[in-house]
């Protein structure tokens, strides 16, 4: 199969197009034929090796693997003896490194069932951005409805998933974002959008009872004067 790889930490010059082995499966693993990936700043970070705490997964001299990419939507092509939760044909989406291949391998927690409303394309685009944001708003946060939340960052990938679910959480959402973004992150059901070109947000009078910070752009004082 066709699969993209890399020997060294670099640019995406590293990257290249290698024929390989199919991989084979545990009893507890899924493999699964990939229709469509996405690219997150992940995989960015690990094709580059930095920050270097990356390389205590991945290696620390140059790739243990050498595998690229996490996220996909694919069907399932075959499954181990230990999994009951997919079937052959089962259109799957989830998270694996190596996903930027003609087929990978998943661990059977890794997968869930694509809905039948998602195309490949879209369901690839949800599984690391998706998961960070429901697991930073429900399972930290435990936001509940009639919170108000602030999403700093709002019109990135984590942070347009994390607008969306605190709406349907029932939370009143403040996002936080360019004057380029501004009206695409109203669109998607921010009561109110902060354009931080022109106004910081931990200067004001308004106070949120949970933040969400994507980039690391504010200082914990800067995020603890708005809460």
């Amino acid at each position: 199969m066709k699969s993209v790889t890399y020997k060294k930490y670099g640019s995406a010059d590293v990257l290249e197009i290698s024929e390989v082995e199919v991989p084979a499966i545990t009893e507890n693993q899924v493999l699964v034929k990939v229709q469509a990936v996405s690219i997150n700043p992940a995989d960015w970070h690990f094709m580059r090796g930095t920050p270097y705490l990356v390389r205590l997964q991945s290696g620390l001299l140059k790739p243990k693997k050498g595998n690229f990419g996490l996220d996909m939507a694919g069907i399932v092509e075959t499954v181990g003896a230990k999994v009951s939760e997919f079937k052959v044909g089962d259109e799957v989406y989830g998270e694996s490194m190596g996903a930027l291949s003609d087929f990978a391998v998943f661990g059977k927690d890794s997968l869930a069932l694509k809905p039948s409303s998602l195309n490949y394309e879209e369901a690839a685009a949800v599984p690391m951005a998706g998961f960070t944001a429901i697991q930073a708003l429900r399972d930290k946060a435990g936001v509940k409805a009639g919170q108000k939340v602030l999403i700093v960052g709002a019109s990135g990938g984590v942070g347009t998933f994390a607008v969306q679910i605190a709406k349907a959480m029932g939370a009143n959402v403040t996002g936080v974002c360019s004057t380029v973004n501004v009206e695409m992150v109203k669109s998607i059901g921010a009561d109110r959008v902060i354009d931080y070109k022109k106004e910081d947000f931990f200067t004001g009078l308004d106070k949120y009872d949970v933040i969400i910070q994507t980039a690391g752009n504010y200082t914990l004082k800067q995020l603890r004067a708005a809460g």
